[in-house]
């Protein structure tokens, strides 16, 4: 088993950045494949990004270059850099690691975080 947390949220201003943080609390899973989702509210979760242990990364169809996803793995730390942040990014953050099947977009994963607020106004 595994845990994972989220950390770097926060309430920022239209055009601001962040940096979210997702540490694993055990190497073990150090290459697997790490993704960051988001959920708005009333909304369906979505994928945001995701990075292989290699470090190729893919993005979701609505991501349009705001967003760097990258890893640390002596760190077992995935990160996601938001810049330009709009309030229509305002959603839990999300970070996953342990695919057991199909796409990453499709959401089954092993492990979740408990997620990280982003509020942007």
């Amino acid at each position: 088993h595994v845990q994972l947390v989220e950390s770097g949220g926060g309430s920022v201003q239209d055009g601001g950045s962040l940096r979210l943080s997702c540490t694993a609390s055990s190497s073990t899973h150090n290459k697997r494949l790490l993704a960051w989702f988001r959920q708005a509210p009333e909304k369906e979760r979505e994928g945001v990004a995701a990075i292989w242990f290699s470090g190729s990364t893919e993005y979701g169809d609505f991501v349009k270059g705001r967003f760097t996803i990258s890893r640390d793995n002596a760190k077992n730390t995935v990160y996601l850099q938001i810049n330009s942040l709009n309030p229509e990014d305002t959603a839990m953050y999300y970070c996953a690691t342990d695919l057991i099947f199909g796409s990453w977009k499709g959401q089954r994963f092993r492990y979740w975080g408990q997620g990280t607020q982003v509020t942007v106004s």
